[in-house]
């Protein structure tokens, strides 16, 4: 097996955790737990934009984050009308999914009710 991604979509979040900061720590917790080294973070989200050019469809408005890693990267979407969040971690270094899942819970206030864990070889 070369690496393996951890596809999770979680429903019922508390949109009070969907911002940078929470964010931010998300990453910090997540990568110290499952001993991946983080390198960049980025955002896409409305900070700092017009309230006229916002986004302002259901499954657009959020924020969106790559977390950089040794050995790949963790992608997070948000949607705070619809309350979910959609988390993609690919790695060539092995992980625990179930320490994943539970952190992702936890910070975001929601549940997982899809987590698909594919193989790279």
């Amino acid at each position: 097996m070369y690496g393996k991604e951890l596809i999770l979509d979680l429903q019922d979040c508390n949109p009070k955790t969907f911002t940078r900061k929470v964010i931010k720590n998300y990453m910090k917790t997540l990568c110290l737990a499952i001993d991946m080294e983080r390198a960049d973070l980025y955002f896409w989200d409305d900070y700092r934009v017009p309230v006229e050019e916002r986004q302002t469809e259901d499954h657009l408005v959020g924020t969106s984050a790559i977390q950089f890693i040794t050995t790949s990267n963790v992608t997070i979407h948000t949607l705070d009308v619809l309350k979910k969040v959609f988390i993609n971690l690919f790695s060539c270094k092995d992980f625990d999914s179930t320490v994943v899942e539970e952190i992702s819970e936890k910070c975001f206030r929601g549940v997982v009710v899809k987590s698909t864990e594919i193989e790279r070889i």
